[in-house]
């Protein structure tokens, strides 16, 4: 049989354009490649058309609208999630327009399909006193407690993405003054984020006990797991998972569940909190757009207090009068009708 222009396109797409033109990360190519993983779901499900028979032209503006519903209220997906979902249809029917300009009406009519608004959510983070009691539960007495000491040190500390932690290699990591490591974010853009006093000392002792320091290591994977392979996304989360729970027999202060990723929100957070600038925190996390950084801003509302109460002289006496002693007010309450 031959291949359907959905299937050329998107081929195409996955392995040619996104990797070599536009260069994402495997990461994203993986995401967009589940979109159309669940599109073909679809087809075949609610419009019993199998993925042979898939064109560009049966994927009309109804039809996906009518899977972005499915992924909402069948499949249970967030709108978040289904937004996701959205702008990788977006960025290939982008592709195919400029590959097949004779669609274009059809094609545009797909990608003035909006985003749905959702509620914005505050940012999860951590306290600094839930973080400490976090750092504290590693065991320091036995080589495992050392290392993931200091991978969650290391997270922390850099604001780092679980996947840029994991792509670390020795050679990223920069110990003189001043100390450094060399983050690759989204787009494979590199980023050199300083470290602090404490993290330097642990992922010194870290290096040296682990042999890495040898020249030949540099390109070996920074952090890895018991069978000397670079850990994974999942690896990293049950590590943290595993002192959630220790910590969490001492205090509450550390909730239930913390993602890798909260590591990076909390340590961005504090940054705010300390005065940091928030140019400053966009470049430190990667962001390509303040707008994204600003979610920081919108959720600290302790920095807002704090900052309203510098500016603004107390002008609200917050004691109370003895009510019950005036009189003429108690006489006009009383006949107030």
């Amino acid at each position: 049989m031959k291949p359907t222009d959905f299937a050329k396109y998107l081929t195409e797409f996955l392995t040619v354009y996104l990797p070599s033109q536009k260069n994402v990360s495997k990461n994203t190519i993986q995401s967009y490649r589940d979109t159309f993983k669940l599109l073909i779901k679809y087809c075949q499900e609610s419009k019993n058309i199998s993925p042979e028979r898939i064109t560009l032209e049966i994927l009309s503006s109804d039809l996906l609208t009518g899977f972005l519903e499915w992924l909402e209220i069948i499949r249970k997906c967030s709108i978040s999630t289904r937004n996701q979902r959205l702008a990788a249809i977006h960025s290939f029917f982008r592709y195919v327009q400029a590959e097949e300009p004779s669609g274009l009406f059809h094609f545009q009519k797909v990608i003035a399909i909006p985003s749905k608004k959702a509620r914005k959510t505050v940012v999860e983070h951590l306290t600094p006193e839930a973080m400490k009691l976090l750092l504290e539960q590693p065991d320091r007495g036995c080589l495992k407690g050392r290392r993931d000491l200091t991978l969650m040190s290391v997270l922390y500390d850099t604001g780092a993405r679980v996947q840029e932690l994991i792509d670390i290699k020795v050679r990223d990591v920069i110990l003189e003054t001043p100390a450094v490591i060399i983050l690759t974010g989204k787009g494979n853009k590199a980023r050199r984020v300083p470290l602090l006093t404490n993290t330097v000392i642990l992922l010194e002792r870290y290096i040296v006990e682990n042999k890495l320091d040898k020249s030949w290591k540099s390109d070996h994977p920074l952090f890895t797991n018991n069978q000397h392979n670079k850990l994974t996304k999942e690896g990293v989360a049950y590590i943290i998972s595993k002192y959630v729970e220790l910590a969490r027999k001492t205090s509450t202060i550390v909730p239930s569940k913390v993602k890798p990723h909260k590591f990076r929100h909390s340590k961005a957070m504090h940054l705010l909190q300390a005065g940091v600038n928030l140019i400053y925190i966009r470049d430190f996390l990667g962001h390509v757009d303040l707008k994204t950084t600003e979610i920081y801003a919108r959720t600290d509302t302790e920095t807002k207090r704090k900052a309203i109460e510098n500016v603004y002289p107390n002008l609200i006496d917050c004691s109370l009068p003895d009510w019950s002693k005036d009189q003429a007010l108690l006489t006009w309450l009383s006949e107030l009708k």
